[in-house]
């Protein structure tokens, strides 16, 4: 058995140097210098290959040589490859499917329910397709214009339309089966995708139900006239509901991911929307399109890899033993590592990529299950994910209301953001009640 290295708070610089130079330049680009999507403007890969060239410079006791062994070993690890492999098969998943069936739920469900029902039916439509795609800015990025349209035409103000969407598209970021947070949670904490799953929806589904309740009572109270349609095509559903089925009753997640794009290649071909080229085509983009995400977790692999080896991650877990105390103490201590990661990065899969290491150690102390630090892991992340107004997901939707015409901003849709609220208190109830 290897011993552990001895505790070394400068070990952590290295990270210290990333959110300084992530969030420090991310805020003067939005708030400061007000550069539209400011925020996402900084490379994260450049800001990581800095923390790592940092990392390279400590420790002189350790070679150049021997520090690119240490790196190495990180990368290589099994969970590492397993999960750049994941997020190349969803890539592919998501390319060949195309994202036309969005719209089509929504329409679908917008044309049968009641009119007093439309913003309801948009956090069930975002549910089910964030849970479908794997992706809350995807969702947000094809609801939002539908979320504006019901809000024009019906009654009901656009920063709850909003809010909604962006709560139903957090709720399928935590439990989708091809999320690449669920999927980094999950390789992280070495966690079969069955049992998060289980365990993350008897957090989620307290906190989906109260929100439902909430915007019912909502509008209820609400005059409303009328809700927008247009086309639907739910054969485009069949993918989606194989890989959640497949996944939902544990079938190897490579296997799922194959049947999902042989099935979703057969319908579009069928259909003919698009031809053989264009399908390859998107195959490849869709693969492409998860370039950054696995960089970035070659970069955090090695560069947790260095750390670990100079004794960061001990110096990390002696603070979180000394203000955590007990089980509970240590899933809290989880929850908040992978929030405060979230709110430096604004990204929750990087943020579970960087805490996952730590979380998986403080898991083993504690006595926590890999299944339930995996939950907490997605869980507190999309959680504040889901409520800081320079996240993605925030400046995405509001931005396409903009493009669309319609004037909203983060501090009117904040307020109204009933399921991430909710799922943080879910998830403090859960603990504290110490549910297996």
């Amino acid at each position: 058995m290897c011993q552990k290295p001895k505790a070394n708070p400068i070990a952590l610089l290295p990270i210290g140097v990333f959110l300084v130079l992530y969030l420090g330049l991310g805020i003067v680009f939005e708030y400061v210098l007000q550069i539209y999507m400011g925020f996402y403007k900084i490379p994260i890969v450049v800001a990581f290959l800095v923390a790592v060239l940092v990392a390279c410079l400590q420790n002189r006791s350790v070679s150049f040589d021997g520090k690119l062994e240490l790196m190495a070993k990180g990368v290589g690890d099994k969970n590492i490859m397993t999960m750049i492999l994941i997020f190349m098969a969803a890539g592919c998943f998501v390319g060949v499917t195309g994202r036309s069936s969005a719209e089509a739920v929504a329409y679908f469900l917008l044309d049968i329910a009641p009119a007093k029902l439309a913003v309801l039916v948009l956090f069930v439509v975002a549910c089910f397709v964030s849970v479908s795609m794997g992706t809350s800015v995807g969702t947000i990025t094809l609801l939002t214009p539908i979320a504006a349209a019901v809000a024009e035409h019906s009654g009901f103000s656009l920063p709850l339309c909003v809010a909604t969407v962006i709560g139903g598209a957090m709720f399928g970021d935590n439990l989708s089966f091809i999320s690449d947070t669920t999927i980094a949670a999950c390789t992280t904490q070495d966690c079969q995708m069955r049992d998060k799953f289980r365990t993350n929806f008897a957090i989620a589904l307290p906190a989906a139900l109260a929100t439902l309740v909430l915007i019912l009572l909502i509008s209820l109270q609400t005059e409303v006239s009328s809700v927008p349609t247009g086309q639907v095509d739910l054969v485009l559903l069949i993918p989606y509901i194989l890989v959640l089925v497949g996944g939902i009753v544990g079938l190897n997640v490579f296997v799922v991911l194959l049947v999902g794009i042989l099935t979703g290649a057969a319908i579009t071909l069928i259909n003919g929307s698009v031809s053989f080229v264009d399908l390859l085509v998107n195959m490849g983009t869709g693969v492409g399109g998860m370039s950054e995400t696995i960089l970035v977790t070659l970069l955090v692999a090695s560069l947790c890899g260095m750390i670990r080896a100079y004794g960061g991650f001990e110096a990390l877990l002696n603070a979180i033993r000394r203000i955590f105390k007990g089980q509970r103490g240590g899933q809290l201590g989880i929850g908040l590592l992978v929030g405060l990661m979230d709110i430096s990065t604004a990204n929750n899969t990087v943020a579970i990529v960087m805490a996952g290491p730590i979380a998986k150690e403080i898991a083993e102390e504690y006595g926590i299950s890999p299944r339930k630090s995996a939950s907490l892991l997605d869980t507190f992340s999309c959680i504040f994910q889901g409520i800081i107004p320079y996240g993605a997901q925030m400046l995405v939707a509001i931005s396409t209301c903009t493009t669309l015409g319609f004037a909203v901003s983060a501090f009117e849709i904040m307020p109204l953001l009933f399921y991430p609220f909710l799922l943080a208190l879910s998830s403090l109830v859960f603990i504290a009640l110490g549910k297996k």
